[in-house]
């Protein structure tokens, strides 16, 4: 496991969305009482800080909220910020999943990608990219996120499971109940284990300082993040393949996100 310090650097404008800049759901509280408001951010940004995006559906393909097994969608009010805005009506772990609907960027150079790719862990890109037949410079990505958060509600009793979203992390673990220094989490694309995967994680404690560290998934996706008391997480992994052949890019990453809180 790597680590690296957080460079206090508020990201205001995000000018090439595919160079590692992550999508989460940030809660303003991840544990509320029956029938207090829920409230929550959609984010863009690095290093856990990023800019607050707006309640937009054509922005989005799913916006759901589950608990106990029963999903309902999101109705929030256009423009909203944040962009969840309601009650926490249901005793349980509530599940927020987020897809956003597929953007696209340009790679001017190679080193803007090769870049990127080596962040995240694509080793043998560039051999990959060559055998396509690609162009170093000039060539697009298509981007789409899947975002997931857990909100202790009540008790906060309940399990995370898989949602359907194309690639996920499903938290073995319930954070808000299991009382562990440690939460066990699965990264699933298409329904399978991702396995020997890297996972970004992003620990942000009480007084907003940041920490990364990196973790590989095991032969069965499997990955256990040590978490403290206080502290609110983010785990970060990306798909890369290459875009459908009807697309003018010619790749296509695919970005999970888990966010959670850890009870004092």
């Amino acid at each position: 496991m790597f680590l690296r310090p957080f460079l206090p650097v508020f990201i205001g404008l995000i000018a090439n969305a595919g160079l590692a800049h992550e999508f989460w759901i940030d809660a303003s509280e991840y544990q509320v009482e029956i029938g207090a408001p829920l409230l929550a951010d959609l984010r863009n940004g690095e290093e856990f800080v990023g800019r607050e995006l707006a309640y937009f559906p054509n922005r989005f393909t799913r916006f759901d909220l589950i608990v106990n097994g029963q999903t309902t969608a999101l109705a929030g009010r256009l423009g909203d910020i944040p962009a969840v805005q309601t009650t926490a009506t249901t005793d349980g772990l509530l599940v927020i999943a987020h897809q956003t609907k597929p953007k696209s960027l340009k790679y001017a150079a190679w080193e803007k990608f090769a870049e990127f790719a080596a962040h995240k862990d694509f080793t043998g890109v560039k051999a990959w990219h060559d055998a396509r037949g690609l162009p170093e410079s000039g060539f697009g990505e298509i981007y789409t996120r899947y975002a997931k958060a857990l909100i202790g509600v009540g008790s906060a009793q309940g399990m995370d499971a898989q949602t359907g979203l194309e690639t996920e992390f499903v938290a073995l673990t319930n954070p808000y109940t299991d009382g562990t220094d440690s939460i066990s989490i699965q990264l699933f694309y298409q329904g399978s284990p991702r396995t020997n995967t890297q996972i970004e994680v992003f620990d942000r404690d009480a007084d907003a300082k940041v920490t990364i560290t990196y973790i590989r998934t095991d032969d069965m996706g499997k990955a256990h993040i040590p978490v403290q008391a206080g502290h609110t997480y983010l785990l970060d992994a990306v798909v890369l393949r290459p875009a459908p052949e009807d697309d003018q890019a010619v790749w296509e990453t695919l970005w999970a996100a888990l966010t959670f809180g850890v009870p004092h």
